[in-house]
């Protein structure tokens, strides 16, 4: 069974930074795709970020293209999220997720929420 921990979410201001992790079980690890997905309310569950297990592909949404970096560290079994020139619209709560043997992501974290002051 896989189990993935988010951490790291909180409030900051318009133009702040944060930064969040995943932390995740299983031996291994270093051989999932994994995400962050985000969820403001009212609205639909939406992609951020993903990469890949060997680090070599990354994926961004363009309203975060430039302003959050995703990264991991397979020695840690954790997946980061750097959030800069953070903006009120991305406040939401955030969800990191595995791929493991399936074409979708089939493993979620319960969610931290961000929270961008104005």
């Amino acid at each position: 069974q896989v189990q993935l921990v988010e951490s790291g979410g909180g409030l900051a201001q318009t133009g702040g930074s944060l930064r969040l992790s995943c932390a995740a079980s299983g031996r291994t690890f270093r051989t999932y795709s994994m995400g962050w997905f985000r969820q403001a309310p009212g609205k639909e569950r939406e992609f951020v970020a993903s990469i890949t297990w060997s680090v070599d592909t990354t994926n961004y949404a363009d309203s975060v293209k430039g302003r959050f970096t995703i990264s991991r560290d397979n020695t840690k079994n954790t997946m980061y999220l750097q959030m800069n020139s953070l903006k009120p619209e991305d406040t939401a709560v955030y969800y990191c997720a595995a791929r493991i043997l399936s074409p979708d992501y089939n493993y979620w974290g319960q969610g931290t929420q961000v929270t961008v002051s104005s």
